[in-house]
């Protein structure tokens, strides 16, 4: 008992031994549901044309995908796919129940289904699945359980297989079966050969044959692991995975380039193996496979692997320049730190330090093997890493730790700590505190110990720099920039300035705080800053304006080349001066693959060099080899997949194949450029890029010509429409470029719109013929219209001359009569300017008279003898004004011209008013003030509104009307 649950135990270790040795950078995998492509979930076998495009084997029937569109395409008896293949003319041969044939596009680039099963004798057109397809040359090979039909020159050949043929391949220009009764055969000048006889064979379920060396073959059997065909001898490898192998099945094989080859497993996904058998790397549900139950592996031109699974299609970025790391596997940790020390790769997480050795013979660190382990003391999250004086420090919620012999030792542990900085002439660090600096002195020995806190600031500072004058910078994401000047043994802060809105930075919040080529940086909200000296404030970087315009930068670290990576609205990029774009002397490159892939608050790039370039994600690490990145020479194309009508009920007029004499080719014949009726001018296009691997990087520009007069802005954008065009020829141009600056070659689709039967050019004539006519017709009729109205305008004329002798006499009638209205009103004018002037000289008199007896009274007061003989003359003038006393009778007669007969209105009306009662109601009339009217009849204030209450008893009028009003309203009534 003892005995076997020891070799239980030693198996599953030495499985997991075998397992766990892996490459620590895994590729990114991208899975495609059943719900994704419209079909079935089972993928059993996959091929890529020259164009790019992959087609599936599914229960549905045939799918195609371009990168953007599926399309599925059943079988004419709607039977499950098996099997595909693909030959040189670009027919698609595919096989199903009762049916085998190929599908290929007809005229109008839409694959259609062609049938060569009557070429089967009558009694073989029966058969079940056709699990295998192999084209060698001019014949095609079929196979299903109980025969193998070859096919060619239009010609099928039927052979039988008493136990039944169980597998069907060609490697190495060679086409292997297997029969269970005969074992493992080759075909050879229309026979069936044994290749290595059958008991080598026996039992083995051989799944895959593929190129192993010069003349060696490596065979794959479902349960007895790998083998070597040399010749005819077939030999056992033994493989460090073969525990595995031994505890699964292996479904199929593909060799991936000189020296790997991926393993199709039923429970453990896919196996990347070296030709000595050791395990390089595993894909499996662990790892991001959907599932892990392989039945084909495909290896694409850009030499990436499609996995067909049982539930599904996989796309694994197999020759990726990015990759992830993972240094808790199966534990979604986010990392923030990572460094390179000792031979050693450290990555700081949200739960701890990690560390792994590194194979120094690898340029490509991600292609190192083995299994990262905690370094201990160091649970919870890490927040920095830094080399000083070829020693690494540990920045931790804890506080400060010195790395060494795979543990945390403790520096400082009162508060968390941020980063550290050494100073120049000293050995002693800086930290950045949860509250603020602390220093970290070094002591006598080789060790630190804790300098205390510098008092002077108590603030978060998450990010701290020191300058050529050392001066400590530090920011706080809420409150600025900190500019710290410490004291000479650098234990306390002596004078500190805290940058704001105020000191030129865009905002208080979000500022990062960088030194950079001798320069100090802040990046912001709205790009780049840079500390201006002389005027103790922040501008805005003149060089780096124009690359981050307004836009959020979130990180920004210098590289060992001098590179400069960056986060910008949470996009990874680099400033590459290596490389010169349009007369600047740098590249900007930004990595569409990690947008929105970073940390957000807590963003970090590590660029060790071009091959090694670490970015801090929510999941683990990204590894970018930017050498590798950049010198990717996989070519862009264009696909146009599909181009639709667009009606009551869209119609397909093309299906994305071109034919150039009758075969597939990369541009539109004349044969296929289609005239549509002038009902159907509404379009929709689709396209997309066959490099799969860079979905995310691809953006396109399509132009209409015939319809656009320039071409449409760069979008990721895969579709277009076009509607209600008018009648003509089109061409629809698309083009594509990736993230750096890559342009493909344009892709074109030519369609004629036809004319509407009213715009064809018979019609024109018609309409040119018509238009003659009616031109006569009216010129015609013109003419006898014309001399009629020449007789009527005649008449007309001597009407008209007529009616303007009658015109003139009234005219001059009309004039006399305004002249005699003008002479009148100017008489009018000149009597009411006459009663004016005499209204002043009644006012006059009354001034005199009252002279006169205050002469008269002052004589006699005087008592002077002969006074009055003295003022005779006076008086004698005086009395000859009186004479003229009448003018008041003269000024009424004027004053009732001037008012329309006011005063004999009122007299009529009123005949109870005494003369004195009309004088005061002509200066009433005359809208004189009481104090105006004291003056005229030489009476007081007083006076005059006794006599206006008299006159208002004399007109019985109530209070509450205005005596004005009344004498104003009483001369417009009538007696």
């Amino acid at each position: 008992m003892n005995k076997v649950i020891f070799l239980i135990v030693f198996y599953l270790f030495s499985v997991s031994a075998a397992i766990a040795q892996t490459t620590i950078g895994l590729p990114a995998i991208r899975n495609y549901k059943s719900t994704d492509y419209n079909a079935a979930t089972q993928i059993y076998d996959s091929k890529q044309d020259k164009e790019g495009i992959l087609y599936f084997a599914n229960d549905d029937g045939l799918l195609t995908f371009d990168g953007n569109y599926w399309k599925v395409y059943p079988m004419p008896n709607h039977t499950s796919i098996k099997s595909l293949a693909i030959d040189q003319s670009g027919k698609i041969y595919v096989g199903g129940q009762d049916e085998v044939g190929y599908f290929y596009p007809n005229q109008y680039g839409v694959l259609k289904f062609h049938s060569i099963k009557q070429l089967l004798p009558e009694k073989a057109r029966q058969f079940a699945d056709i699990w295998d397809i192999v084209i060698d040359g001019d014949q095609v090979f079929f196979r299903t359980i109980e025969a193998i039909f070859q096919y060619k020159n239009d010609h099928i050949t039927v052979f039988d297989a008493s136990g039944g043929w169980r597998f069907l391949t060609k490697a190495d220009q060679t086409v292997f079966a297997y029969d269970t009764d005969k074992g493992l055969v080759i075909f050879i000048n229309g026979h069936w050969q044994s290749c290595c006889g059958k008991t080598s064979v026996t039992g083995m379920g051989i799944t895959g044959i593929t190129s192993f060396s010069k003349d060696t073959l490596l065979i794959t059997t479902q349960k007895h692991g790998l083998y070597l065909l040399h010749g005819q001898t077939l030999t056992k490898k033994n493989t460090p995975v073969d525990p595995v192998f031994f505890n699964d099945l292996i479904n199929c094989s593909q060799k991936i380039d000189s020296n790997r080859y991926a393993i199709g497993t039923a429970a453990n996904g896919v196996l990347i193996i070296d030709a000595k058998g050791q395990l390089i790397q595993k894909f499996s549900n662990g790892e991001g496979l959907q599932n892990s139950n392989v039945y084909h592996i495909l290896l694409d031109r850009d030499k990436n692997l499609w996995v067909g699974l049982e539930n599904g299609v996989s796309f694994i970025n197999y020759n990726t320049s990015i990759k992830n790391i993972y240094p808790v596997k199966g534990n979604k940790t986010v990392s923030t730190a990572i460094k390179i020390f000792g031979q050693k790769l450290y990555i700081g997480t949200s739960n701890g330090l990690y560390t792994i050795p590194l194979d120094i013979s690898k340029t490509d660190i991600s292609h190192c093997k083995g299994a990262f382990t905690e370094v201990g003391n160091t649970k919870g999250q890490v927040w920095s890493l830094n080399e000083i004086n070829n020693q690494l420090f540990l920045g931790h919620q804890d506080g400060a730790f010195l790395i060494e012999n795979n543990k945390a030792i403790p520096l400082m542990t009162r508060q968390g700590v941020w980063s550290f900085q050494s100073f120049l002439s000293t050995p002693d660090i800086i930290a950045g505190t949860y509250t603020g600096l602390e220093l970290i002195k070094r002591s006598n020995g080789d060790g630190f110990i804790d300098g205390g806190k510098l008092a002077g600031v108590y603030e978060s500072l998450n990010n701290i720099i020191i300058d050529n004058y050392g001066n400590v910078w530090a920011s706080h994401p809420y409150r600025g920039i900190f500019k710290m000047q410490l004291s000479v043994d650098r234990k306390a802060i002596i004078h500190y300035v805290k940058y704001t809105q105020n000191n030129g930075l865009p905002s208080t919040q979000n500022n990062h705080v960088y030194f950079i080529n001798n320069k100090v940086l802040v990046a912001t909200e709205k790009g780049i800053y840079e500390y201006d000296s002389t005027a103790d404030k922040f501008i805005v970087s003149a060089f780096f304006a124009p690359i981050f315009k307004n836009t959020a930068v979130e990180y920004f670290t210098k590289g060992s080349n001098g590179n400069l990576w960056f986060v910008n609205n949470r996009r990874v990029g680099v400033i590459d001066f290596s490389k010169k774009k349009s007369q600047k002397p740098y590249e900007v490159i930004y990595f569409p693959e990690l947008t929105d892939q970073t940390v957000k608050g807590s963003e970090f790039i590590y660029p060790y060099n071009n091959e090694n370039i670490f970015i801090g994600s929510n999941d683990g690490v990204f590894h970018l080899n930017y050498s590798r990145y950049t010198q990717s020479a996989a070519p862009l194309k264009v696909v146009l997949s599909t181009v639709k009508t667009i009606a009551e009920k869209d119609s397909l007029i093309f299906g994305g194949y071109f034919f150039n004499i009758n075969n597939p080719g990369p541009d539109q014949s004349l044969k296929q450029v289609i005239s549509l009726p002038n009902r159907w001018n509404s379009f929709h296009f689709e396209y997309s890029s066959g490099l799969y691997a860079q979905k995310g990087n691809i953006e396109f520009s399509y132009k209409l010509k015939g319809f656009d007069k320039d071409w449409s802005v760069w979008s990721a954008k895969t579709e277009k429409d076009y509607t209600n065009l008018s009648y003509g020829i089109y061409t629809f141009v698309v083009i594509a470029r990736n993230n750096l600056g890559n342009e493909s070659k344009p892709v074109s689709y030519t369609f004629i719109v036809t004319p509407a039967w009213y715009q064809t050019a018979w019609i024109y004539l018609v309409y040119i013929l018509i238009l003659v006519l009616l031109a006569r017709v009216m010129v015609l009729w013109q003419q006898k219209r014309f001399a009629l109205h020449q007789k009527k305008y005649d008449e007309e004329q001597a009407r008209l001359s007529y009616l303007h002798s009658l015109e003139l006499d009234r005219n001059e009638k009309e004039i006399i009569s305004l002249q005699n209205k003008n002479l009148e009103a100017e008489l009018q004018f000149k009597n009411k300017e006459l009663a004016t002037i005499t209204m002043h000289l009644v006012e006059r008199g009354g001034i005199l008279l009252n002279i006169k007896q205050a002469l008269l009274a002052v004589i006699k007061k005087s008592k002077i003898p002969d006074a009055e003989h003295e003022f005779r003359s006076v008086f004698r003038t005086l009395n000859e004004i009186e004479k003229n006393a009448d003018d008041w009778n003269q000024f009424a007669i004027y004053f009732d011209e001037v008012h329309n007969d006011f005063l004999s209105i009122l007299k009529s009306k009123f005949p109870e008013l005494s003369s004195t009662d009309l004088k005061l109601c002509t200066y009433l009339r005359l809208n004189l003030s009481s104090k105006e009217i004291a003056q005229l009849m030489n009476i007081s204030l007083k006076g005059v509104e006794i006599s206006r209450y008299r006159i208002r008893k004399k007109l019985n009028l109530a209070t509450e009307v205005n005596l004005y009003d009344f004498l104003i309203e009483a001369v417009k009534k009538p007696l």
